[in-house]
């Protein structure tokens, strides 16, 4: 019953490992996953990061709610605002994240979803935001994210009924880029994660961050940031390491420097 975390050759692999609880999360849980993003951001070996769940039936379906419901915050927490923060409640990663959904994506675990970058699933994954049939909303972004990720129509089909939608429908909407069979899902994950992580790990930082930041800026300023990024990153090592690489015709040998 932990968060696991394995790191080799560039990639972290973050393990929800709770099975018998579907990987629910209790507050023990969501503390050891806010220390897993935080090494995620700050190790500069690791570039890259896969997270999936423990088994072969659940992803996560986020908060374990008898935990919660016996033993809530105090009121004074609303305002302790970056303790123990995550990945989807505003923990700043530039690194990519892959999610391997290998079962149910319920409630936290979707809002965790909607946060990551590049998403497989197995066959036979579900995905719901069910909170409003518990007398709660999807906190930790669920209603800040699920409109900008998926049409307006279906997004607000999944957050006001809670009722869950299957892979391949997850698929058709672009929630998820792909849905490949169960037995190889951690297999592609770690494919996509080892071509990224073969590529200029602080270009990809970059890339991923101007992304994200142009949906809260205005374009000119997003250009603007593009183009002194850019600037910036020619006077990398590696910057200097991928035209020399391409010219001698071998694989790049970035540093992240």
């Amino acid at each position: 019953m932990s968060i696991d975390v394995d790191v080799e050759d560039g990639i972290a692999v973050i393990t929800i490992n709770r099975p018998e609880r579907l990987n629910a999360m209790d507050a023990g849980h969501y503390a050891g996953l806010s220390r897993a993003w935080t090494r995620v951001r700050d190790e500069p070996e690791i570039r890259v990061a896969v997270v999936t769940g423990a088994g072969e039936r659940s992803f996560t379906t986020g908060a374990d709610l008898k935990s919660f419901v016996s033993k809530p915050p105090e009121l004074a927490e609303m305002w302790l605002t970056q303790k123990e923060q995550l990945l989807n409640r505003g923990l700043e990663v530039w690194k990519p994240v892959i999610a391997a959904v290998n079962g149910y994506c319920l409630g936290g675990g979707m809002t965790l979803l909607l946060a990551t970058d590049i998403r497989l699933a197995a066959p036979h994954a579900t995905f719901s935001l069910a909170e409003v049939k518990r007398g709660v909303i999807a906190g930790n972004g669920g209603t800040q994210r699920i409109l900008s990720q998926l049409p307006y129509a279906i997004g607000m089909e999944m957050l006001l009924t809670g009722d869950p939608i299957d892979a391949e429908t997850a698929a058709r909407w672009g929630l998820i880029n792909r849905v490949v069979p169960a037995e190889t899902l951690m297999d592609e994950a770690m494919a996509y994660a080892r071509r990224i992580a073969a590529n200029a790990p602080l270009a990809v930082q970059a890339a991923k961050e101007l992304a994200v930041r142009a949906r809260e800026m205005p374009l000119t300023a997003g250009l603007r940031l593009e183009q002194m990024t850019n600037r910036m990153l020619q006077f990398t090592e590696d910057a200097a390491e991928g035209p020399k690489a391409f010219a001698e015709k071998r694989p790049a040998k970035f540093k992240g420097a």
